[in-house]
């Protein structure tokens, strides 16, 4: 059975995966586990068992903003990757209606055959 304490940091530690995706999947689970916290105090209060800790809570929700304002952030910076690959996108479809199929095909597998030797 997978040990799902450890399900994020296995993610994280992927090898090959950008730093920016894997702060994104550390900041992920930090947020899921302040908010569990919370949750579960709010739950103990409302059975009555003990009232929350207000100074603890405004720690906890701080965590939770500055997480979540770094998550944004992080997500920002990704807005300049789509602009990329639009404009690889853009470039393939020039280069696709400028050569004939069988040109292209060569093409293709050429890159394809490099993607696989460089670990793409």
């Amino acid at each position: 059975m997978t040990d799902m304490t450890n399900v994020a940091t296995a993610a994280a530690n992927t090898p090959g995966l950008p730093e920016d995706q894997r702060r994104l999947i550390e900041l992920d689970d930090a947020i899921a586990k302040i908010r569990t916290q919370i949750a579960t105090a709010d739950l103990a209060r409302q059975r009555g068992q003990k009232p929350i800790d207000p100074d603890w809570f405004h720690r906890a929700r701080t965590a939770l903003r500055h997480l979540s304002r770094e998550r944004a952030e992080l997500l920002a910076q990704g807005t300049g990757r789509r602009r990329r690959e639009k404009l690889k996108d853009a470039l393939i479809g020039i280069l696709r209606e400028r050569h004939e199929p069988e040109t292209w095909s060569g093409i293709l597998a050429e890159a394809q055959a490099r993607s696989e030797r460089e670990g793409l």
